[in-house]
């Protein structure tokens, strides 16, 4: 059964450099029980914050980043060369800066890529890659909207009531750009741990609902589990709604 534990530290500072340090232990631990390591990446501000703790951090290369495989919870359908992009915004806070193999880095097409604006290509070209790399994933890092959306699932859109496909092309986001491609619940299930990592008043609410055993399809957050342990890294604003106090472990 999936463990869920929250974690809660004093401000957004101190949640992207503890997800840091607990992502480079974590995967170190994985490659040295069986030789290789995967993590599926988000964007946002934290997101991004994170990877960039990461790069600064003296630890980083306790990871053997050669056996390590790289992929996307979502992806905004934009070009390639975009700022929106989640992978331009990757390699610049990261992945440029450590010795990834390339052919292990597995970023969702751009618009401007070999499918061109065909973004249902794109989604299942993506799928394709999951169904021949990887069972499932041992590390995803997930981040969360205000209204409770996930990767690129928002709530009561096509892509909540998915149970089959593990990636979808998603059109008319109330976040621009409006067209993206994500992975499903299904597929976030499929990750061995889940970390749902968000700071912010902001969030509190749909933080507060998905804990408390809201629905999925009005809060996606909420389906993003993980099928051995699910994790919440949340700053002070993030859980201030939350009916139990959490504390920072010392250890």
């Amino acid at each position: 059964m999936s463990k869920t534990e929250v974690v809660v530290y004093e401000n957004p500072d101190l949640l992207a450099a503890a997800t840091a340090a607990r992502l480079v232990t974590r995967l170190v631990d994985v490659q040295a029980a069986k030789g290789s390591a995967s993590v599926v990446l988000t964007g946002g501000g934290t997101g991004i914050a994170i990877l960039k703790e990461l790069r600064d951090s003296g630890a980083r290369d306790a990871i053997d980043w050669s056996r390590l495989d790289v992929y996307w919870g979502d992806e905004r359908f934009v070009p390639a060369d975009s700022d929106e992009r989640n992978e331009k915004q990757a390699r610049e806070a990261l992945l440029d800066h450590v010795p990834l193999d390339p052919k292990r880095v597995h970023a969702m097409a751009p618009s401007d890529g070999e499918f061109g604006d065909d973004v249902d290509a794109a989604a299942a070209a993506y799928a394709e890659v999951l169904t021949a790399e990887v069972p499932a994933f041992d590390i995803m890092l997930l981040g969360l909207g205000g209204e409770g959306h996930t990767a690129s699932i928002f709530p009561e859109s096509p892509a909540v009531y998915e149970t089959e496909r593990s990636v979808v092309a998603v059109r008319d986001c109330p976040k621009p750009p409006p067209t993206r491609i994500s992975l499903t619940l299904p597929a976030i299930r499929r990750a061995r741990e889940v970390w749902l990592v968000t700071g912010g008043d902001a969030k509190a609410d749909a933080v507060a609902q998905a804990l408390a055993g809201a629905g999925e399809v009005q809060i996606p957050v909420a389906g993003a589990r993980g099928s051995r342990r699910t994790l919440w890294l949340l700053d002070r604003g993030a859980a201030s709604k939350l009916t139990k106090v959490y504390q920072t472990p010392t250890a």
